[in-house]
């Protein structure tokens, strides 16, 4: 039983987590590449076949998705509607007081989640109208519709928001039945399924000599390179000390206490990446799907390619806003410093009333950097595609969002794993050290 691996296939409620969790992702790839009802497979693999080195726009769409938006799928919107209507739920509650006021009451919470998944019915409607439009832009050129253009429309309308919807629920049955979070696993079993034909296609690309070998060589360094960043971004943090004093509850006295409260260089984790592709990806699609002639939508789509420099603007700005906005959201200082002192705890060489204002100093001090850094880790897939030329359905792999996705969600799922065996008096999965999850 000291073989942690045994300890978890022996443990009973985790075997029954884990192969619940796996026969989910298998559910996710199989819809992942069963098209939406008129569409033609063939004609539209070669179609994107003779795109040569492929559009940056749809590999970036179809990086979240897991491949599944090149294959026009039921599940080609992936979770993404989901997530983005969640961010807008979390700014609606900060701007309506009304909102948060609700949820703050009995069933509040549920009456919140209600509302959010009519609006991510909502959002993915708008979604699936522009891959309708999308598809007949494609059709113009090949013929990937066995259906009318009127059909197909209502048929992607109903299919892809019912994959997402369902989606959706197999993202919370994960988190309730299954290991780790199962929004997070969707988006990383996705970048899992397709990082062996990048390398595939990198190594096939350097045999036929259209890659120079030097710059596979380099670009596999910073791979390994930028795993070991996100690892020490992940895990490094600063410890703030809190002294308790001695005090009577009932009939016994509980003895001074001197602990820590750990504030990561990175709160937030991954999130702010998350959120930030997913608030550009809406807009991206829509330009994308729609923009086709020289309207001004096709302007847009143009100006938010994922190569360009305003894309790359607005998605730093979006990680470092979106850091601070969570690391609010989740570490408030005003409700640290009331559990400090309700429980009779100091911080040493500062005055009680002065604790909301050193932690929120100490916390800005830190998100700032671990924003830029998560953001500087986020553009490296750009980088290596600008100054490589390696196609961008191979920078997208193993670039920077998909390493910290990757890293960022192996590392939270492990942790959890850990806590399930020492709950069952195991060992944990690493004999020294201690996994520390990110609790998103």
């Amino acid at each position: 039983m000291a073989n942690p691996i045994v300890g978890m296939l022996r443990t009973k409620e985790l075997r029954e987590r884990i192969l619940f969790t796996f026969g989910m992702l298998v559910v996710f790839r199989i819809g992942a590449v069963f098209p939406i009802p008129g569409i033609n497979a063939s004609e539209l693999s070669r179609f994107f076949a003779t795109q040569g080195t492929g559009n940056p726009i749809v590999d970036y769409l179809d990086f979240f998705a897991g491949g599944a938006f090149s294959n026009f799928s039921v599940f080609m919107l992936g979770i993404m509607p989901y997530i983005t209507m969640s961010i807008m739920m979390q700014l609606f509650m900060i701007v309506f007081p009304a909102l948060k006021k609700i949820s703050q009451e009995d069933g509040g919470k549920k009456k919140i989640q209600k509302w959010q998944r009519y609006g991510t019915v909502a959002v993915c409607v708008v979604q699936s109208l522009a891959v309708s439009q999308f598809a007949r832009h494609i059709s113009m050129q090949a013929e990937i519709l066995y259906v009318s253009m009127a059909q197909f429309t209502l048929i992607s309308i109903l299919t892809v928001t019912t994959g997402t919807m369902f989606l959706m629920w197999i993202g919370e049955q994960i988190t309730k039945r299954g290991v780790g979070n199962g929004i997070s696993l969707l988006i990383y079993a996705g970048i899992v399924a397709r990082l062996p034909d990048a390398i595939f296609q990198l190594f096939r690309m350097m045999r036929n000599g259209d890659i120079n070998p030097v710059f596979v060589i380099i670009v596999i360094v910073m791979f390994v390179g930028i795993v070991a960043l996100v690892v020490f971004e992940q895990q490094g943090h600063r410890k703030i000390p809190v002294n308790y004093a001695k005090r009577v509850v009932g009939r016994k006295m509980y003895g001074a206490q001197n602990t820590y409260i750990p504030f990561k260089i990175n709160p937030s984790g991954v999130i702010p990446v998350i959120f930030a592709s997913s608030i550009l990806m809406f807009p991206l699609q829509i330009a994308q799907s729609l923009g086709t002639g020289g309207n001004w939508l096709g302007a847009v789509s143009n100006a938010l390619n994922p190569l360009g420099f305003l894309y790359n603007f607005l998605f730093v700005f979006l990680i470092i806003f979106f850091a601070y906005f969570y690391t609010q959201v989740t570490l408030n200082p005003i409700e640290i410093a009331r559990q400090i002192r309700e429980n009779g705890g100091s911080i040493p060489g500062i005055r009680t009333e002065r604790i909301e204002e050193y932690l929120t100093k100490i916390l800005n001090r830190i998100v700032l950097p671990g924003a830029l850094y998560l953001a500087f880790i986020a553009v490296t897939p750009t980088l290596i595609q600008l100054a490589f030329r390696i196609p961008s359905s191979i920078a997208f792999m193993m670039g920077g969002t998909s390493l910290l996705i990757m890293v960022g969600v192996g590392l939270d799922t492990m942790s959890q794993v850990e806590g399930l065996l020492k709950m069952h008096h195991h060992e944990g999965l690493v004999k020294k050290g201690r996994l520390r999850g990110r609790n998103l």
